[in-house]
């Protein structure tokens, strides 16, 4: 079985390489301004999980440039771009404003898509009626921050939200616009989550209809509620082995129509307390490399 991976999906769509550019538009978290709660789900930094995006201070267009210069630099051949709101909850806030910066972002030269990061309880009809309007100028893709199927482990890091929100909202946004790409977050790795648990958390977003997944191991990063609870012994991280034995495990139940987006991720170097492996890049890729080849 051949999985379709995010570069070969955008490859297909685009004609050419895509490389996806992180925009911040300011937003924050219903988990963080009090809404609901405050402190943000415990494995976020301060930064809302966009350590390696740029500074909100900057207009949409200002950021653009700034990443396209840092991507084109190492490219020697013309690029084409995915714009990303990407931190913290990119349709929560006041819709116009949020919609004014969607529409600067893929006004944007060589911007052929947008991606835009959510939870699925922060997803108005207004909201989605301005995301089902991109898609008539662009590729659209809205991803869920859903995590895990294990609503044990939802509590404990302060989702906030039950499973059938998700269900819902996945629900909703095919209703309004079949052309808009849904992907959907999943962690493997949270405390005291089986192999099997992390599983049935694949099992529930492909039977839900996500388009598209994205799998990372649990983070655990300095200055958040999880450093406390990892430097307490409460947990441990996942080692190297055990997370591919998880991915492989995961890419036998996966089907080809359900695009890959992540295997893994980049946990910032300067915040990253454990897993400690994942910062060996070369090593983690050509790991990810044999995998994909060996199905």
């Amino acid at each position: 079985m051949k999985h379709l991976t995010a570069s070969d999906y955008y490859k297909k769509l685009f004609g050419c390489k895509s490389y996806k550019i992180s925009i911040d538009a300011g937003c924050t978290c219903p988990t963080r301004d009090g809404s609901i709660s405050t402190g943000g789900c415990i494995f976020c930094s301060a930064a809302g999980s966009g350590d390696f995006v740029s500074s909100a201070g900057l207009t949409v267009t200002r950021q653009m440039d700034e990443a396209k210069k840092l991507v084109s630099a190492k490219s020697k051949t013309p690029l084409k771009y995915i714009a990303y709101f990407q931190n913290f909850t990119n349709t929560y806030g006041n819709a116009e404003e949020l919609n004014r910066k969607y529409l600067e972002a893929v006004s944007g030269k060589d911007v052929v898509g947008i991606a835009i990061g959510t939870r699925p309880d922060c997803i108005s009809d207004e909201i989605l009626k301005y995301i089902s309007a991109l898609c008539d100028r662009t590729f659209v893709q809205l991803e869920l921050g859903f995590q895990t199927s294990n609503e044990n482990s939802a509590e404990y890091f302060h989702r906030h939200y039950t499973n059938d929100v998700y269900l819902n909202a996945v629900k909703r946004i095919k209703a309004a616009d079949s052309r808009i790409h849904i992907v959907t977050h999943v962690i493997f790795g949270l405390p005291d989550e089986t192999k099997q648990d992390m599983l049935d958390t694949v099992r529930y977003v492909l039977a839900a209809g996500t388009d598209g997944i994205k799998i990372t191991s649990l983070y655990v990063l300095k200055n958040t509620e999880l450093e406390k609870d990892y430097l307490a012994g409460k947990f441990k991280a996942l080692e190297m082995d055990e997370y591919f034995d998880l991915l492989k495990s995961a890419l036998e139940i996966i089907p080809e129509n359900v695009v890959i987006h992540r295997l893994t991720g980049d946990g910032p170097k300067k915040l990253l307390i454990a897993p400690l492996w994942t910062a060996d890049k070369k090593r983690v890729l050509n790991s990810l490399k044999n995998l994909l080849t060996s199905f």
